[in-house]
């Protein structure tokens, strides 16, 4: 009985790791070219900060903070983004207008997924992954998809194995075999999952290793005039952590819905 139950596990474990290795060598193929821009050419600003930190949904967040603080925006607790001045002052801003609607008001859980995939904010991974700053779409999206197979394989074995030890016949000594022949699904998940620890953790994140350096640099802290220092402070906050570094908590509790 538990040969039977060994064969889906380790079929599971082989096929797993297989794609996650085959991951892992895509992604170290990409990152082995380098940027193509560097990144002065690229013009990182906060809002290309912001998605290599958290991807289009900082982005968002990080243009309502602003929009906001400077009296454009009324974001309510209560999950409601209200339009103050309809006069969008960059793409971007006029891309987050055209999403409330003529109403002027809109729900803002709504409008953060909207504006997520509004070509604007596609445009900004699209510039920066073509400058080898942020890890491609379709890389992340595959890592994180092959970490977790990998990882269903490894609970995978070790339900087969509990299922094969509570129907292995009392007293016919084949649960020391069945843990035996078990140990190799359960190592072989299990070490490449450390592997992946090492080799495809970074491109599980949207800023490739080039850009992980851009976000390493904006965390040092700048000095900036006297009448923006505080809004540039605080939106640089918002970009690398999120609405986390929002001392308002009635803001906060607009931005997460």
């Amino acid at each position: 009985m538990w040969v039977i139950l060994l064969i889906p596990a380790c079929a599971a474990a082989v096929f797993s790791c297989l794609r996650l290795v085959r991951v892992a060598a895509t992604a170290d193929s990409l990152s082995a070219i380098g940027p193509a821009r560097p990144e002065e050419a690229v013009g990182v600003g906060l809002f290309e900060t912001a998605y290599l930190a958290g991807g289009p949904t900082r982005v968002v967040d990080l243009a309502l903070v602003r929009m906001a603080g400077r009296g454009r925006l009324h974001l309510a607790h209560t999950g409601w983004t209200t339009v103050v001045d309809p006069q969008g002052r960059s793409r971007l801003e006029r891309a987050l207008i055209g999403e409330i609607g003529p109403d002027g008001q809109c729900r803002t859980a709504a409008l953060r997924a909207a504006l997520a995939a509004h070509p604007t904010v596609r445009d900004i991974g699209e510039r920066l992954t073509m400058a080898g700053l942020a890890t491609p779409t379709t890389v992340r999206e595959s890592a994180l998809l092959a970490i977790r197979q990998v990882r269903y394989a490894l609970l995978l074995a070790t339900g087969l194995l509990v299922a094969a030890l509570v129907l292995a016949a009392p007293g016919s000594g084949q649960a020391g075999a069945t843990v035996a022949w078990f140990a190799l699904p359960l190592v072989l998940t299990g070490g490449t999952l450390l592997m992946a620890r090492v080799d495809v953790h970074a491109y599980t994140a949207w800023a490739a290793p080039a850009g992980q350096e851009v976000l390493r640099a904006a965390r040092i802290p700048r000095q900036y005039g006297p009448a923006d220092d505080a809004e540039r402070e605080l939106l640089t906050a918002v970009a690398m952590v999120g609405p986390d570094a929002v001392p308002d908590a009635r803001l906060r509790a607009a931005l997460r819905g």
